[in-house]
């Protein structure tokens, strides 16, 4: 986090699709108050640029649909897009599945065994 915040990886994307999982998961197992005080500390700041993902949504609908190696949700395909075309292929995760997706750096790097 400390390197994300520092700008290591340039920016911080936060895509439509992200957000309503977000906000929707804090109502389910929180509240309103605390999904709709998340959501408004996610918009605001100035580490991050909201994504709207209509635009995306054909390419993102072909990806999903077509995945063979990947198990990826309609959202991660989502981000999968918008890293290939709007950050160079650059994808700051805990998830490994995005390591089987052809043209994505994933960081942090991968733990040497």
């Amino acid at each position: 986090m400390e390197q994300f915040l520092a700008g290591h990886w340039g920016g911080g994307l936060l895509l439509e699709y992200v957000f309503l999982e977000v906000v929707t998961v804090l109502l389910v197992r929180r509240d309103l108050a605390t999904a709709a005080r998340t959501g408004r500390i996610l918009l605001e700041a100035r580490e991050l640029e909201f994504v709207p993902c209509s635009d995306l949504f054909p390419e993102t609908m072909e990806k999903f649909s077509r995945q063979t190696v990947t198990h990826l949700s309609f959202a991660d395909s989502a981000i999968a897009a918008v890293a290939r075309n709007r950050a160079e292929g650059q994808l700051l995760t805990f998830d490994a599945e995005f390591r089987k997706v052809r043209g994505l750096r994933v960081f942090p790097a991968r733990p040497a065994s």
